[in-house]
């Protein structure tokens, strides 16, 4: 991270490491020292947001009622929106493994309107697309939206828009580095 001081486990606060356990809990990271990466680390320097942002980010991820290929495709709308390369070298593969089509994420990472066959994509598609660029969601969108995704999966589509313009702002901000050997996805 270039813009973050690295700290090893043992500079962080008994606090931060308490967090830092919860959040390696499951996830493939040497617990001594003390970097996670992508936005966690950053997050973890307040160790309440650190929780409650992984929190409701583990919500998102894993306990939606709308299916996870919206959930991803919508991520995706997001990272392209803020040019965030770790969150789409992140969330890319987790996209293609959801079930969203090549020629819709490569769309959405030129910044193209993508040609739908699922009317759950158009609609996850168009809500955070139409939500990034007019600041505001038209009824006929919403109305197709509700349509496809319920109400409860157009809220969740909502939340997880913000919240992942949220992470994008993260690692934009702290401009957090791709991993040894990743291409960027965007020019630079």
């Amino acid at each position: 991270m270039s813009r973050l001081i690295r700290k090893s486990y043992a500079e962080l606060t008994p606090e931060q490491q308490a967090t830092f356990d919860d959040i390696v809990a499951n996830r493939p990271v040497k617990p001594d020292d003390g970097h996670i990466g992508g936005p966690f680390d950053i997050w973890l320097r307040n160790p309440e947001m650190g929780k409650r942002l992984v929190g409701l980010g583990g919500f998102f991820r894993f306990r939606t009622e709308v299916d996870r290929r919206y959930i991803e495709l919508a991520i995706l709308v997001t990272g392209q929106f803020w040019q965030a390369q770790f969150e789409w070298w992140a969330h890319e593969p987790m996209a293609r493994e959801a079930g969203v089509p090549e020629d819709v994420i490569q769309a959405v990472k030129r910044g193209d309107a993508p040609d739908f066959e699922d009317d759950g994509d158009a609609a996850a598609y168009a809500v955070a697309h139409e939500l990034y660029n007019t600041r505001t969601l038209s009824q006929k969108t919403f109305d197709k939206a509700v349509a496809a995704l319920g109400e409860t999966g157009t809220a969740e589509i909502i939340g997880v828009s913000g919240f992942y313009g949220l992470v994008s702002m993260t690692l934009n901000g702290f401009d957090v580095e791709l991993p040894e050997g990743a291409t960027p996805p965007f020019p630079a």
